[in-house]
């Protein structure tokens, strides 16, 4: 109780927004929580009225988060580049479908044992280091590519593809990091929202372009033409992005946009453990059972992205274009899907309900998408992959939040790389499994294995415990502002009421 003891005594003129909030709390720092309170009280009771550290939202904040959205786009629009026009490159290299399904697989294998050395990482140096790596990865992987654009060079391709991968671990658990890092305690569930919306416009571009750019030629050397034009460019935008990260991207703003974060970086270090973190993390319940509906949800979302080239041509050969478009589709409505879905949690706060609805109509849909592929009509398909889209990949940026309340005060970057972790280990499983399926049995089957796991994730959904420690800690600090303000308001007018002695008459 020593934060509410601290709160009661900071001053009660200090402007309302500034004062700390569990909502602002969306660092979640690296604290371990009995230290963070003690800290904030060393710090704010001084002599019982000293203000509490000035906080401030810059407008460059919107800069920063445009810019990771900006590279996170560029590296995941290269996720799928490959397996939407597999049968292409499957001509071109010379190699079975499985060899370039393995091309979308790498990121989500690479992305496994790296997600922790990496966390830590972000831990000890920060934002601008791993931005730095990242990029510079992206780019490195994208100008091997250039030199892959031919028949016999599948290998220099795909490592080339692995850069690309490597540069994957550095980006896709940032989002939350940088909202909380940045952004107010308003705005933190939609700036999280705007970084994954930058990594789903990606995916969705990857859909829809190399349909375009690479048709499908007989003519090879026609073929390495236009796959050395799609290298060229995805190069040419990843190297613009590195330059910009150099010398635009910041560490931190001067000012902390919260009191969390002022707290934050009052801590030393040292004084953080990473591996006591994650040793936290694995004995909390609900936060487990988030991990695994987690990599299901997100798992059968990669299944799907990889293999929809396969499933489109199936039912409807010389249609790789329109595939594109059916995963641009999935995409946009999911993108659209986050923003509401970020807007919604900050006026609501309603994690466990949101959550649970979402995943829901993620098996819904995708009930529908398989039950309707094969009926032989395009613009059917279009719609109920749509509707998919909206609630599978809108779930993306409802799990990091409904993380970082169960996990609090641990670190972000910690909670988001497990879930991740576990999303590429059941991508992986899922997509290899569900391409066997489909191989066998067809792209019903295959679609109908996808639906029960759905249906298994939204079962375990339904029995998380809504254990909400940030709303918890906001409602505590919010209590004892009030009663800080009554304490006073009570004292003015006591001292007001007071009766006045008269002087004595001689």
């Amino acid at each position: 109780m020593s934060e509410k003891r601290a709160l009661e005594d900071a001053n009660a003129n200090v402007d309302q927004t500034k004062v700390l909030t569990a909502s602002d709390c969306e660092n979640h720092v690296k604290l371990e929580a009995g230290d963070a309170a003690q800290r904030a009280a060393d710090q704010t009771q001084l002599d019982g009225h000293d203000a509490l550290p000035p906080t401030r939202l810059y407008k460059r904040r919107w800069l920063m988060v445009l810019l990771f959205s900006s590279y996170s786009l560029c590296n995941s629009y290269q996720w799928i580049q490959y397996g939407i026009i597999s049968n292409i490159f499957m001509k071109f290299y010379d190699v079975d479908a499985f060899t370039i399904d393995w091309m979308s697989m790498i990121y989500m294998l690479t992305y496994i044992p790296f997600i922790f050395p990496v966390a830590w990482l972000l831990e000890k140096k920060g934002l601008r280091v791993i931005a730095l790596v990242a990029t510079a990865l992206n780019c490195a992987g994208t100008w091997i590519k250039v030199a892959s654009a031919r028949p016999n060079l599948f290998a220099v391709t795909f490592i080339g593809q692995f850069s690309c991968s490597l540069a994957q671990v550095f980006i896709l658990g940032m989002p939350s990091r940088i909202a909380s890092v940045w952004f107010g305690s308003e705005e933190v569930s939609t700036a999280c929202s705007i970084g994954v919306f930058g990594n789903q416009l990606g995916i969705a571009i990857g859909f829809l372009v190399p349909p375009i750019l690479v048709p499908n030629v007989e003519d090879m050397d026609e073929l390495a033409h236009h796959i050395r034009t799609m290298f060229y460019i995805t190069a040419g935008v990843a190297t613009l992005l590195f330059i910009l990260v150099v010398f635009v991207f910041q560490e931190r703003p001067k000012l902390p946009p919260t009191q969390a974060q002022a707290t934050a970086r009052s801590i030393p270090p040292e004084q953080y453990s990473y591996t006591a973190s994650i040793l936290r993390l694995l004995r909390n319940r609900p936060f487990i059972l988030l991990i695994i509906t987690y990599g299901l949800n997100v798992g059968c979302f990669y299944a799907v992205g990889t293999l929809l080239n396969r499933m489109i041509i199936e039912h409807y050969p010389g249609e790789e274009v329109n595939a594109g478009r059916i995963g641009l589709t999935i995409v946009i409505a999911g993108m659209v899907g986050s923003l509401i879905c970020g807007i919604w949690l900050d006026k609501t706060k309603t994690y466990k309900q949101t959550t649970l609805a979402v995943y829901f109509m993620s098996l819904v849909g995708m009930i529908v998408y398989a039950a309707t592929l094969s009926l032989g009509h395009l613009w059917v398909v279009f719609i109920t992959a749509g509707a998919l889209g909206f609630f599978m990949t809108g779930y993306l940026p409802l799990g990091f939040e409904f993380a970082v309340e169960l996990t609090y005060p641990e670190s972000e970057g910690t909670s988001s790389g497990l879930l991740n972790c576990s999303a590429q280990v059941f991508g992986i499983i899922f997509t290899i499994c569900q391409g066997k399926i489909i191989d066998s049995f067809g792209t019903l089957a295959g679609n109908i294995f996808l639906c029960v796991f759905l249906l298994i994730g939204t079962i375990m959904t339904g029995l998380i415990k809504s254990d909400l420690r940030r709303q918890n800690a906001n409602q505590l600090v919010k209590e004892a502002v009030e009663r800080q303000k009554l304490e006073q308001d009570y004292g003015a007018t006591a001292l007001i009421s007071k009766p006045q002695t008269p002087p004595s008459q001689a």
